[in-house]
């Protein structure tokens, strides 16, 4: 039954079509797969039950001819969607019990689809970090490891699980969400696919919050076609979601082969850091290459307030996480610790409820939020924020279809390496990640090679608003020339 694991989605869901399995021999298959694979940690939650039953579901529709496009497709959730009576927990202890009775809007787009839940994927505490070491369910393992060596790796975060479950082929595609490149950081890691949707593509209604102005929801795939067919069931219009945006949706399947022929790929300049070690700049240059031999056009291009974005960043996130973890006392649901009064349950419930790294950045946030600081800070990064848009507005006015820049600045790290005396450290993981996320653009991680010590790295593929299809064409024109990454199977 391994083989099925091994399945891209667009196979199979040619396979089932055919009848070559069925829907609940494909469950059975990763079902199986998932419980040898306990090691990584990749999932908080099975769901058997509830795979069996809707694998069984999805083989009565292919047997009426009524399939819908992702029937009987084995999927991964992220825990920090809300899925109806099933646990989710934000990768936290103060939602350590939380039974949503409603289902987010993405989740219940992928089973109006015809997908089929596996399980809820761990992740870092309410997707607060760059390694899944911050989960209270415990940190993922990468399913990679370097060459000769049995250091546990990271796979990446705050999607860690998710990610994880894809690469180790327990899980045919995920969910993830990205604020600052929880999506694209993972996915290079470990060697698959991520997209983050322009902000307002995908619905947020039913997402845990963690900086509501900059979480946006998107899928993992082994292949760019597989991540397009996901992305076509995930996005659209939510009138329950006042940021999403009313615009149609294309087949974006279609869009992965494309012709790139003619497009202007811009590279920015400020991407060059300081540090950079010489096999992500080898990566780059030959991503360019790639490029160009399919037929693209390639520009170098300024985006001048680069160098601010991760400071701007790292206010506005924990000020908007402060706001919105502010709803998590302990009198609602949740975790509730006892108290002298309601200032002692408030403290009581906070303090044994939210991990390190959370308490942290809603200090942060609270102190930049607080009167004496607003302007000073908040106000100053929101203004910071205008103009980081304004460059990429600016070079797509020029005529930029997209532009190309690394996705990380490293491969995989061991877990524990980093972040530990100074968290600054883990922050810089998401040096090329986080323009994407103040300006509320699309972008994509695709892989792109191995390191010396045989770890994957990959390119990240930064579109034009809502033009999420060219991304696609793109990322396609980097697999084909690049190939595609598995990990050798240990666990």
């Amino acid at each position: 039954m391994s083989e099925l694991t091994s399945l891209t989605i667009a196979d199979a869901r040619d396979g089932l079509r055919k009848k070559s399995f069925s829907a609940a021999e494909l469950a059975n298959a990763h079902l199986a797969a998932m419980e040898k694979a306990r090691s990584l940690n990749a999932y908080v939650l099975e769901t058997p039950e509830r795979a069996a039953d809707m694998a069984k579901a999805s083989d009565a529709r292919i047997a009426k001819g009524e399939a819908g496009p992702l029937e009987g497709i084995p999927l991964a959730i992220k825990d920090l969607f809300c899925t109806q009576g099933v646990r989710t927990t934000a990768g936290s202890k103060i939602l350590h019990n939380f039974e949503p009775t409603y289902e987010s809007t993405v989740t219940s787009q992928l089973w109006r689809d015809g997908a089929v839940l596996l399980g809820k994927t761990n992740l870092d505490e309410f997707a607060m970090g760059s390694s899944n070491e911050t989960s209270a369910l415990g940190p993922v393992t990468s399913p990679w490891r370097r060459k000769g060596a049995n250091t546990p790796l990271v796979p990446g975060g705050s999607s860690g699980g998710s990610a994880a479950a894809v690469a180790a082929r327990i899980a045919l595609g995920s969910t993830g969400t990205d604020t600052g490149g929880s999506i694209r950081q993972p996915a290079a890691f470990t060697g698959i696919v991520g997209l983050k949707p322009t902000y307002g593509r995908c619905s947020r209604w039913g997402i845990v919050a963690f900086a509501s102005s900059l979480d946006q929801a998107g899928p993992f795939a082994r292949t760019v076609r597989d991540t397009a067919i996901l992305m076509r069931s995930m996005a659209g219009h939510d009138p329950k979601d006042t940021t999403s945006a009313d615009v149609a949706v294309p087949d974006y399947e279609a869009a992965a082969g494309k012709s790139i022929k003619g497009m202007k790929i811009g590279i920015p300049k400020e991407y060059r850091v300081d540090g950079m070690p010489a096999e992500i700049e080898k990566l780059w240059e030959q991503g360019r290459a790639w490029l160009k031999d399919a037929g693209a056009d390639l520009v170098e291009v300024s985006l001048p307030h680069t160098k601010y974005a991760l400071p701007a960043y790292y206010i506005v996130a924990p000020a908007e996480a402060s706001s919105n973890l502010a709803r998590y006392d302990g009198v609602r649901y949740g975790l509730r610790e006892q108290g002298r009064d309601v200032i002692g349950l408030y403290e009581a419930t906070r303090a044994k409820g939210f991990g390190k790294e959370v308490r942290r950045r809603v200090m942060i946030g609270t102190y930049v939020l607080s009167a004496g600081y607003y302007d000073a800070y908040y106000v100053r990064a929101q203004k910071v924020r205008t103009l980081i848009k304004k460059d990429f507005e600016d070079c797509f006015k020029q005529g930029i279809h997209a532009m190309l820049t690394p996705a990380t600045p490293s491969a995989a790290f061991g877990v524990g390496e980093k972040g530990g005396a100074d968290p600054i450290e883990m922050y810089l993981n998401d040096v090329f990640t986080v323009t994407v996320n103040m300006a509320g653009l699309p972008g994509i991680a695709v892989p792109a090679g191995l390191d010396g010590q045989g770890l994957p790295l990959g390119l990240q593929l930064i579109g034009r608003p809502f033009d999420e299809e060219t991304l696609f064409s793109l990322g396609q024109a980097i697999e084909d020339a690049a190939g595609r990454f598995e990990p050798e199977q240990w666990w």
